[in-house]
């Protein structure tokens, strides 16, 4: 039987990421069984594959690193604890150890049946001695081009696979059948969130006992202590805590995720200010900390209520990734009344009252559409979350940013874009100033639909104020684009 791999590990050992290899699948280049590439198969589609041909996949880590939160990225860059490790190359010794006793067992099958087909041939009866003949031939055969498929490249890449099961578990949750990796000192929880997974959680500290879920197949290991309690008869079941514990071997696990907005609570945390970042005279990024025991728990997209002490309150859309909940950053606009006592007043230590999250601007769940983003002036916010949550999902086929401003200063993360648009070779971004003028919104807008004339296949997502969304809407009103692929969200 060929040996058969997951869309997510023949990714990583070829340096692809998983999107590029699903245009493989759907174009015919790759064929798949029940979800899985053989080893061949692979290599006859990336030939070019080696031991160190990572290159693609580091880029790639790098950027959705950078949606990380500065002690994870640190955690999760380095290597495994020794513990784990030795647990990992441990279990793959086992592995080892029981493939070759049945390797053992099969030669020595194979052999006893050469014996006795010889034996047969030797036998009066002719129609007999025929069949023994074939069945000879077909073995002789079939051993001639096993021995044809175990090349050095196959051997190669499995080598490779075993290297990076010692580095990284491979997580298959049910019954999404979402996958994961799991690096360094991560836990299975952070894994998850990085990856832009939406696995249920609360306090992600041990207290709560929210992302609690059933290993079904697979060692873990405890990482922290947790004071939530689990029952003596979950125990037994496999039950333990995502946030406390990480993986050893691969892993598959029974758990509970967020599928819609409907499935995440409204929370009400106290966070405090961490950082106030005046990026022009009109614009201010607000960096909020939550405390350890209660990170916010949201989609990609959404809003909170924002509550000052002072009694002023706003709705802010989250410019940062759900992979960190515990670090919130948003983009405010000088023109609000929220803004003026948040340059006089606001200091990093100070409480901020935070409700939420709110809102349905969110990417699609398991959306493989190309997706078109379009964001005016500070209606980047959102789509920067969004584009942050689906670089770690991995299953876009390409996205392609169309940042409109009425002034240079307006492409205020102008080197984040850029450098994302270096990094990834499924992402375009173009800045594009626009005033208000009609004139100069038709032109914006002309330039985009001459390159995107179809939007039949897309999602599209836009992001600004109310009379920017208007006049978007109005001009999409000309292409063939399904309302369900539409998404829009206002900035105040």
């Amino acid at each position: 039987m060929p040996q058969r791999l997951s869309l997510s590990r023949a990714a990583r050992l070829v340096g692809v990421t998983r999107s590029t290899l699903q245009k493989s699948i759907q174009t015919g280049q790759l064929s798949t069984f029940e979800g899985k590439v053989t080893v061949t198969d692979l290599l006859r589609v990336y030939p070019e594959t080696q031991m160190e041909n990572t290159t693609l996949l580091e880029r790639v880590e790098r950027i959705k690193a950078e949606a990380v939160y500065e002690q994870w990225r640190s955690d999760t860059t380095t290597l495994p604890h020794p513990e784990v490790l030795m647990a990992r190359l441990t279990n793959l010794s086992k592995e080892l150890v029981s493939t070759k006793n049945e390797l053992k067992k099969y030669l020595e099958l194979i052999e006893t049946l050469w014996q006795k087909i010889t034996e047969l041939e030797q036998v009066n009866d002719v129609q007999l001695r025929s069949h023994c003949h074939a069945l000879y031939e077909w073995l002789v055969s079939e051993k001639q081009s096993h021995s044809q498929i175990i090349n050095e490249a196959v051997i190669q890449l499995l080598a490779k696979d075993t290297v990076l099961r010692i580095m990284a578990a491979h997580v298959k949750l049910i019954p999404s059948e979402h996958e994961f990796f799991i690096e360094g000192n991560a836990s299975i929880l952070e894994a998850a969130l990085q990856a832009g997974i939406a696995l249920n959680y609360g306090c992600s500290s041990g207290n709560c006992g929210l992302c609690k879920a059933r290993v079904v197949a697979g060692e873990v290991q405890k990482i922290r202590q947790h004071d939530y309690v689990i029952s003596e008869a979950e125990k037994l079941m496999g039950y333990k805590l995502m946030c406390a514990h990480t993986a050893i071997t691969d892993l598959i696990i029974e758990a509970d995720e967020a599928h819609h907005v409907t499935d995440i609570p409204l929370q009400q945390i106290e966070a405090k200010v961490k950082k106030l970042e005046p990026v022009t005279p009109e614009l201010l990024i607000l960096y909020l900390q939550t405390p350890r025991t209660k990170t916010l728990r949201f989609f990609a997209g959404q809003m909170v209520t924002l509550h000052l002490e002072s009694g002023l309150s706003g709705h802010y859309f989250i410019a940062s990734c759900p992979c960190d909940g515990r670090n919130l950053e948003f983009h405010i606009a000088a023109d609000n009344s929220f803004i003026e006592p948040a340059f006089q007043q606001l200091k990093p230590g100070q409480s901020i009252n935070i409700e939420g999250p709110k809102g349905d601007f969110v990417l699609p769940e398991d959306s493989t559409r190309p997706a078109l983003f379009i964001a005016y002036s500070h209606g980047f916010a959102p789509i920067k979350g969004l584009l942050e949550h689906a670089f770690a999902l991995d299953t876009i086929a390409a996205f392609h940013l169309y940042w409109l401003a009425n002034h240079e200063n307006g492409f205020y993360q102008n080197n984040l874009c850029r450098a994302w648009a270096d990094a990834l070779d499924s992402f375009q971004y173009t800045p594009i100033i626009a005033t208000r003028d009609e004139l100069s919104l038709k032109q914006a807008f002309s330039s985009i639909w001459l390159e995107y004339p179809d939007l039949s296949q897309f999602e599209v997502y836009i992001a600004g104020p109310e009379w920017f969304i208007t006049v978007v809407k109005e001009q999409l009103q000309q292409h063939p684009l399904p309302t369900t692929q539409l998404h829009s969200a206002a900035i105040a």
